[in-house]
């Protein structure tokens, strides 16, 4: 498989084990440093084929993406679970994650709205237990992997289910409950 955008990973282990699930080229950031030559040269591929950001599931590869998305707006995201791509000791990183997963994120391509607007509130994720309660982390856990938005905490959700226009009725299929349109008619 043959991928047009340019996948932008953290380091060159990340590239070797991407090249492995598909025929593209990379741009390094070379951790979590990422420097103003490397964001200049994200803009650039951008704005010839695409990028396509697929950083590590953890806080430094997180904190790529938001640095790369707030100077590249238009990039789009891949995600792979902490939990497929961890090592046998627990390290977490692109470089240990499966061909088949690798391959499946950038086949889930995500694109971030280009404008904010609140497509799920606040108030339905505390009341399914997604912001605060028992087990919130589980769930939270579950509803990611199976929206393909990488992990979270409570705050972070809100903000990337908007950002990726996930609606409530998105959220709630996710969670296997039955969406029921509110009496007022709106979603």
């Amino acid at each position: 498989m043959k991928i047009n955008e340019i996948i932008v990973v953290e380091g060159k282990d990340d590239t070797t084990r991407v090249k492995m699930a598909v025929e593209c080229d990379t741009i390094e950031t070379n951790g979590s440093a990422i420097n103003n030559e490397t964001i200049e040269a994200i803009q650039h591929a951008a704005e010839v084929r695409g990028v396509i950001v697929l950083t590590d599931p953890d806080y430094p590869g997180n904190k790529i993406r938001k640095t790369i998305e707030q100077r590249v707006p238009t990039v789009k995201h891949a995600f792979i679970d902490a939990d497929i791509a961890c090592n046998k000791r627990g390290k977490v990183g692109i470089e240990h994650a499966p061909v088949e997963a690798i391959r499946d994120a950038l086949l889930s391509v995500s694109s971030p709205f280009e404008h904010d607007s609140e497509t799920v509130s606040k108030a339905l994720l505390v009341d399914l237990g997604l912001i605060m309660g028992p087990h919130a982390a589980t769930k939270r856990k579950d509803l990611c992997r199976h929206l393909r938005i990488g992990y979270c905490n409570g705050k972070q959700l809100f903000h990337r289910l908007n950002a990726f226009g996930i609606t409530e009725a998105d959220v709630l299929d996710a969670l296997n409950l039955e969406y029921k349109e509110s009496p007022n008619g709106n979603e």
